[in-house]
């Protein structure tokens, strides 16, 4: 065989045993509201993280409806953001976290009763809320909640 010959079947070899072992991989530990999420870290993660990224997940689907001036459609319990299992739960039961979160509870409460034409105002109150919650206690998602802008 030629070389990239032999190189093209090296990749297309990686290319299926990568599509093989992403369709095994187990699904999170703790429940949430959507069946996708899944445990990113070896020992599985918190509650509150996995709350948080389909919270991501369905910032996406907001953003759509938003620019498509279309209804706002919640599926998940945002009040579990006071409740949820933290990684670190004294920073979960810290003042500054319940009062951030209420704040993003609020966000969310507006963004709902938003008009089409103030959906998008909203939208970027939601996301400044996250990030300024991120920046105080957990910088690490800041760069994920940017692609929500």
């Amino acid at each position: 065989m030629q070389k990239t010959t032999r190189e093209v079947i090296a990749c297309l070899l990686l290319l299926l045993a990568l599509c093989i072992s992403c369709s095994e991989k187990e699904k999170a530990c703790a429940p949430v509201d959507t069946p996708t999420t899944q445990a990113l870290n070896p020992n599985g993660d918190s509650e509150l993280a996995l709350l948080m990224r389909a919270m991501f997940d369905e910032a996406v689907q907001i953003k759509r409806q938003v620019a498509n001036e279309e209804p706002i459609s919640l599926k998940i319990d945002y009040e579990k953001i006071l409740t949820a299992h933290a990684t670190e739960p004294e920073k979960a039961a810290s003042v500054q976290y319940q009062a951030f979160a209420k704040s993003y509870l609020q966000s969310i409460k507006d963004l709902q009763s938003a008009s089409p034409a103030q959906g998008e105002a909203f939208y970027l109150n939601m996301v400044e809320n996250c990030m300024t919650c991120h920046k105080a206690l957990c910088p690490g998602p800041m760069v994920v909640i940017k692609k929500l802008r």
